[in-house]
């Protein structure tokens, strides 16, 4: 797979963290893996686990932090079923999912948090039923709080002045368009994803992260929409999300709002430069370092875009519905 895949943001996975996996010998076979990330706390991760269980996943692949492990033996023996990553340093959700995905061959997985709760449609088999192979890169649940409120955890994005706004909504229809799953949750298209080159580990902000993966995706023609078929809750109330604007925003930026798409393909215009020194505030070597390898990137993979970020929010006031 690596061999034919040079042009894509990062090749995937090609540089994995440092881990040990232990357990997952047993598996199922509906088609979709779940891929549990833990934000740690005191679950009751007997009951999450017994939960997923019941649920029918092919296998739980649980990304376990470099912090204490005192029950894993246990939970290895009880559940069988479960594949625990325990890594050797913190990395970012992306690269936690990304890490993930390699664990797993089922052709969907089910990204979720420790402290979320499936509370309606969590069934694998019909997960994997409704959505089949190949339909679309992300589907996205409807996800309430501890109140069972439901979130606002679709997001559109407009420009203004090509100032980069984002709106956020509450899902009230199936099949409305989102910029990206919110949380990183959602469940995948697993040979999609991985054409996509997943998530940048380059980015650390998980923000960031996930607004460059939703309009990559977009950019290249693939779908996140939402379901109203599978609801979750969080334990408590969602993280909030850090939108500083670092220097995991000036990649995004470079690699999705700066290129211009003409002709079949996208390429960043040079006089573009000038406006982007103005805004690092940084030294010109660097600032032009960023740039140049950013526009290396983007006319690597000129082809694959379908649009830019312009055309891009225009989606949101044109779009017909689900495509299929």
């Amino acid at each position: 797979m690596r061999g034919v895949m040079n042009t894509i943001p990062i090749i995937f996975n090609e540089t994995l963290p440092s881990y040990t996996a232990v357990g997952g010998t047993a598996a199922a076979s509906t088609g979709v893996t779940a891929i549990l990330l833990n934000r740690g706390g005191r679950y009751p991760r007997r009951t999450l686990f017994t939960e997923l269980e019941k649920a029918g996943f092919d296998r739980v692949i649980s990304l376990e932090g470099p912090q204490d492990r005192y029950d894993l033996e246990d939970l290895s023996a009880r559940f069988p079923f479960v594949r625990f990553i325990l890594l050797q340093k913190a990395i970012s959700p992306g690269e936690q999912i990304n890490l993930g995905v390699t664990e797993t061959a089922s052709p969907l997985f089910f990204v979720l948090w420790n402290d979320l709760r499936i509370l309606h449609g969590g069934d694998a088999a019909k997960i994997a039923l409704w959505l089949g192979p190949e339909w679309r890169l992300c589907t996205t649940p409807v996800i309430q709080n501890s109140r069972l409120e439901t979130l606002p955890t679709l997001t559109s994005p407009a420009l203004y002045r090509s100032n980069l706004k984002t709106l956020r909504f509450s899902p009230e229809v199936e099949a409305q368009m989102t910029l990206y799953p919110f949380d990183g949750v959602g469940i995948y298209d697993r040979d999609r994803f991985v054409r996509l080159g997943g998530f940048d580990g380059a980015i650390q902000n998980p923000y960031w992260q996930l607004m460059d993966f939703g309009f990559r995706a977009h950019l290249w023609g693939e779908e996140i929409r939402c379901t109203q078929l599978v609801r979750l809750s969080y334990d408590g109330e969602a993280v909030p999300e850090d939108t500083t604007a670092d220097s995991g925003y000036r990649r995004f930026y470079l690699r999705n709002l700066a290129p211009v798409f003409r002709n079949h393909g996208a390429h960043i215009p040079l006089r573009l430069f000038p406006g982007y020194l103005f805004k690092t505030g940084g030294g010109p070597a660097s600032a032009w370092g960023e740039f140049s390898e950013n526009r290396q990137w983007v006319e690597a993979n000129r082809s694959r875009f379908r649009r830019d970020a312009h055309n891009l929010t225009g989606l949101w006031e044109q779009d017909p519905g689900p495509a299929r």
